[in-house]
């Protein structure tokens, strides 16, 4: 390559490594394993997720979305956290990340490649899982329905995606792969666990005064919550089930908001994998 095309990106390179990883996790059967999870469980809770209440058989489309998403924001995170944990501490540790750096291929470009190609098989995981429960469901969906469920698949990707970024990022920090676990496994008690009974904690210390003015941005700190407020809000229905709908002002669930910290939260952890990596 010319020196005068020396920032020039070779997205064919890209492409090779992404294609490599997506193969890799089609060969060890990660996709099909995960895909499976996913569907068995959407298909349990959207027919027996009224057990509790007597009642046993398709329920409603906001009552399996608000069950779908109690269960995604523990299930979505640590399959994230699995599959890309030791994307680079693993290689390094096998010896096969010196031959791939020794390759005419910038490290961004590697990076990148190996991130796209986590995505593509957590993208095919989480919608043909999910997107199962559509199956017994769509007989008895109208088009709000329809996007209500779209929604919570397209940001349970989204959800994915910006943990898959912290797991990348993770790798890229651990000197060994013992490491890499022990903070993925940290990273995913923090956000999923710790953080909302911290945030609990100070509003009941607090007796919730003066909870709209900063709670609203502190769940932004979290991609989890941000998660469940997009689901939440995306219908009236479930804005009471999660007892959210005293706490977060109205007019504040705009979709830019949301969406935009959902992207951030995907592309800051992957930005400073690539500073560190380079």
């Amino acid at each position: 390559m010319s020196a005068g095309r020396g920032y020039d990106w070779q997205w064919r390179l890209v492409a090779a490594i992404a294609a490599k990883e997506w193969r890799d996790r089609l060969r060890n059967r990660w996709v099909l394993a995960v895909a499976l999870v996913f569907a068995a469980f959407a298909l349990l809770i959207a027919y027996f997720g009224g057990a509790q209440s007597g009642t046993i058989g398709l329920r409603s489309t906001a009552a399996t979305v608000a069950s779908l998403t109690s269960l995604a924001i523990y299930l979505v995170p640590l399959i994230a956290l699995l599959l890309g944990f030791d994307a680079v501490v693993g290689e390094r540790e096998r010896g096969v990340l010196d031959l791939l750096i020794s390759l005419p291929i910038r490290r961004a470009e590697l990076l990148v490649g190996k991130y796209l190609g986590l995505a593509a098989a957590l993208a095919l995981a989480t919608l043909v899982g999910f997107g199962t429960a559509l199956v017994p469901l769509a007989h008895a969906m109208d088009g709000a329905a329809m996007v209500l469920y779209l929604r919570f698949v397209g940001s349970a990707l989204l959800l994915g995606l910006a943990f898959l970024s912290m797991a990348v990022l993770v790798s890229t920090l651990a000197h060994d792969r013992a490491r890499a676990t022990g903070a993925a496994i940290a990273l995913w008690f923090g956000f999923v666990l710790v953080f909302d009974l911290s945030l609990l904690g100070i509003l009941v210390a607090s007796a919730g005064r003066y909870a709209s003015s900063w709670a609203p941005y502190a769940l932004l700190c979290n991609p989890a919550d941000v998660f469940r407020v997009i689901n939440v809000f995306g219908a009236d229905a479930l804005r009471s089930a999660f007892g959210l709908g005293t706490l977060l002002p109205q007019g504040w669930n705009a979709p830019a908001t949301l969406y935009g910290a959902m992207a951030a939260w995907i592309v800051a952890p992957l930005g400073l994998a690539l500073w560190r990596f380079r």
